[in-house]
């Protein structure tokens, strides 16, 4: 399982398989603000970036937050 995925299911409180990219606060219970913002800096730490404030906004599912790692040229996959 990557570190993506296992940080989002750890956060979140879901199962792995449970993860796609339409994984959003609108049908994920435990998504709310505050998990949002463990979220994001905890995948700021495992990945050693700092997400700005303008890719934050941008981020509504698990498919946008996916789509900043690779602009960054990380494999949430891997």
């Amino acid at each position: 399982m990557s570190k993506f995925k296992k940080t989002v299911s750890r956060i979140l409180k879901i199962a792995p398989n449970k993860i796609s990219d339409s994984t959003s606060p609108l049908n994920v219970r435990s998504w709310d603000s505050f998990r949002g913002l463990l979220l994001i800096t905890e995948l700021e730490k495992a990945y050693g970036i700092k997400l700005s404030m303008e890719e934050v906004l941008t981020i509504k599912d698990i498919g946008s937050l996916k789509k900043i790692l690779m602009k960054r040229k990380i494999d949430p996959d891997e």
